[in-house]
């Protein structure tokens, strides 16, 4: 792979702490001495690839977006801004190391070989996540904030008691990654998650993308220190990385992830981020952001970012970019027509999947609903 040789820039300073960064926002390559090499096996194909899931990343989220707005989804949470953060780590992960999500991490689902359909079929409420979390290693979406992190470490803790990790074997040793937003952290559930994490040194790498606004509220409104400081507390350490930095991203997320696998314990890694779009398609943010700040977060975009990088050091040509731009139209003709095509569901199976052996209890309820269900039929024949 060709490399930059002009003058190096030094990473972007601020008002904010300290992050890692290894590719500017100008699409410069920024030594660093440490992560540097993390990453140091990384060739153009592989940028090539990122470059190309990042694309696609966008396109499923864009045009989930538009299917909402013509109702044929009922709610969707936009990705937009966060794609390098969602690619770059996910990158990291090994085949079996398993990935806790929350309800707006599509890049990750895409990377794990989830088709997009399956995420419109949960939005359009024609079930409750119809992908196989054993075959993708890819948890279902999970609605409730911050709860997937108890849930990360529960596994995490599993993967303890199997001695799936420290064995020196890479085809065995397991990591758990669980995704929550800067948000999630005020929720109690995350904290307990942190605590049985620190004292069972669990194999689990905490991913917050702090895209700086939980649905309305600020950063700032949420906690006095920035956010990988709090790992401290808990017992274990924690890092900033500059989550519009696909490269940044996979470095820091390679280290923690082989952290873990090594029998090292948890990780905080604080990706951050921002979110460019509304918190979901139920949201207005021109209610509560400023657009100055929308354009200033534009300049760092994270896939235009990758894009200046491979056109800098001659890894593209336009027919790269034109083969990539058809097959992006594809991807979203085929979730235009097949979420259309998504057949409805019965009432009644909301009870098929509750438990695996259905319950007299359960039986009951569905019983009764299918009567309620089946009376009305009964008014429109006598009518």
């Amino acid at each position: 792979m060709s490399v930059d040789t002009a003058a190096q820039p030094v990473a972007e300073t601020s008002h904010e702490p300290e992050l890692v960064q290894l590719l500017t926002p100008e699409g410069q390559r920024v030594p660093h001495e440490h992560y540097d090499s993390l990453v140091a096996d990384v060739t153009a194909d592989d940028i090539r690839a990122m470059y190309r899931e990042l694309v696609l990343a966008r396109r499923v989220d864009s045009e989930a977006v538009s299917l909402q707005r013509q109702g044929e989804l009922g709610l969707w949470p936009s990705l937009l801004g966060q794609e390098a953060a969602q690619i770059g780590s996910a990158r990291a992960l090994r085949p079996q190391d398993h990935v806790f999500p929350t309800y707006r991490e599509h890049g990750v689902a895409l990377h794990r070989d989830v088709d997009p359909v399956r995420l419109l079929a949960l939005f359009r409420g024609v079930d409750q996540g119809s992908w196989d979390p054993a075959q993708s290693h890819f948890h279902l979406y999970t609605i409730v904030i911050g709860a997937q992190t108890l849930h990360a470490t529960g596994y995490a803790m599993g993967v303890q008691r199997d001695g799936a990790i420290g064995t020196g074997d890479p085809g065995r040793d397991t990591a758990v990654m669980a995704y929550f937003g800067d948000g999630a952290t005020s929720q109690g559930s995350v904290s307990e998650a942190f605590i049985w994490a620190g004292v069972t040194n669990a194999p689990v790498v905490f991913f917050c993308q702090n895209n700086q606004w939980a649905i309305s509220e600020p950063l700032e409104r949420q906690t006095r220190v920035p956010l990988y400081k709090r790992a401290a507390g808990f017992g274990f350490p924690g890092v900033r990385v500059d989550g519009n930095d696909v490269l940044a991203c996979l470095a820091v997320s390679r280290e923690a992830l082989q952290r873990a696998r090594d029998g090292e314990g948890p990780t905080l890694v604080e990706a951050f981020t921002y979110r460019m779009g509304a918190h979901t398609t139920s949201d207005d943010p021109t209610r509560y952001r400023l657009n100055a700040e929308l354009e200033h977060w534009r300049l760092k975009d994270p896939v235009e970012r990758v894009k200046a990088y491979m056109v800098r050091n001659d890894l593209a040509d336009q027919a790269f970019f034109d083969e990539l731009s058809d097959e992006s139209d594809q991807l979203a003709e085929r979730m235009r027509a097949e979420c259309r095509s998504l057949p409805e569901p019965a009432p009644t199976s909301i009870f098929d999947h509750v438990y695996v052996e259905p319950t007299p209890g359960l039986v009951e309820q569905r019983d009764g609903m299918a009567a309620y269900l089946d009376s009305f039929a009964d008014e429109e024949v006598h009518q």
